[in-house]
């Protein structure tokens, strides 16, 4: 047990600091490339802070655990919208644009209620559920590329950080923590629920969404702290669209996934969690510190009540 335990936090160590090495190394190529600023954060950044969650699902459904690759997504996208956003506002309120609020937030409850809907009634995502989420993904993608080009200067200014055989390097040793360190958390995590008795699903619903949720936490966390609300929020809404678009859309499409252990409750706080936020941040385009608490309390309600579903 000691073992599995030290396992699931050295691999979610590697997983975290993978991604990192990775969307340093891809920006600074993309630098030297001469690829617009807006464009490196909008896809390398964006999908660098989502490949812990993408490895370790990935990795789950291959190993034959797709109710620790869903509720790995589905968790992670709770923490996100409720734990993330919460803390974050404690520390100070943020501040939201209507774009944000009336496009990005919408785009990721559209995409919580077609993954809840793909799943909840016949228990499966399939290979055309998956397709379909890439699809949407891809659309996302595009139209938000295209806006804010129309909206910002498309040349690059700031100057490369590294060189490029650097880059790479940190490239290929980003990828090595990412691929090795997702295997060991999830053998380690496994092993911990085998030995336990607790289902996978809640393994990815609490463990695993928190442990790749990480990225996530430390920008957020920080951008507000900073007074960088934007950044803060547009983080968050980001990280949950391109987990249920991008992640299950390439997880679902190599391999389809049969799901037992995640239930109503779990489908009701992935939609809940950002619909609250959404209503939050569309009464006064602010999430409030008062706002902040309500959304860390249900958050630690929703853990407790799968702990006592163990137990």
């Amino acid at each position: 047990m000691l073992w599995d335990i030290i396992c699931i936090i050295l691999g979610a160590g590697l997983v975290v600091k993978g991604a990192d090495w990775l969307t340093d190394g891809a920006s600074a190529v993309a630098q030297r490339f001469g690829i617009p600023e807006i464009i490196i954060g909008l896809t390398i950044v964006a999908m660098g802070t989502s490949m812990p969650e993408f490895c370790v699902s990935f990795v789950a459904a291959l190993k034959g655990t797709p109710d620790m690759a869903i509720g790995n997504i589905i968790g992670s996208n709770v923490f996100n919208a409720l734990m993330i956003v919460g803390v974050g506002a404690v520390f100070t309120p943020i501040t939201l644009t209507r774009d944000t609020v009336m496009r990005d937030m919408l785009t990721a409850i559209v995409a919580a209620f077609l993954l809840a809907g793909m799943i909840y009634f016949d228990g499966k995502l399939s290979r055309i559920d998956s397709i379909v989420l890439f699809a949407g993904f891809l659309g996302f993608m595009l139209y938000t590329i295209r806006r804010a080009k129309q909206g910002k200067d498309a040349t690059t200014t700031t100057t490369p950080r590294m060189t490029i055989p650097r880059a790479l390097l940190w490239i290929a040793l980003g990828l090595a923590g990412l691929v090795f360190g997702s295997d060991i958390f999830v053998d380690g995590a496994s092993s911990v629920a085998e030995r336990l008795g607790v289902p996978s699903a809640v393994v990815g619903l609490t463990i695993a969404a928190v442990g790749t949720s990480l990225p996530e936490l430390a920008t957020s966390t920080v951008a507000a702290v900073k007074g960088q609300s934007a950044m803060a929020i547009g983080n968050v809404i980001g990280s949950n669209v391109f987990n249920v678009l991008f992640i299950l859309g390439i997880c679902g499409s190599i391999t389809p996934m049969t799901i037992a252990g995640i239930g109503p409750v779990d489908y009701a706080m992935l939609i809940g969690s950002i619909l609250l936020l959404w209503l939050f941040a569309f009464t006064r385009l602010t999430v409030q510190r008062w706002e902040g608490g309500v959304l860390i309390a249900l958050y630690v309600g929703y853990v407790t009540y799968l702990v006592f579903q163990v137990i």
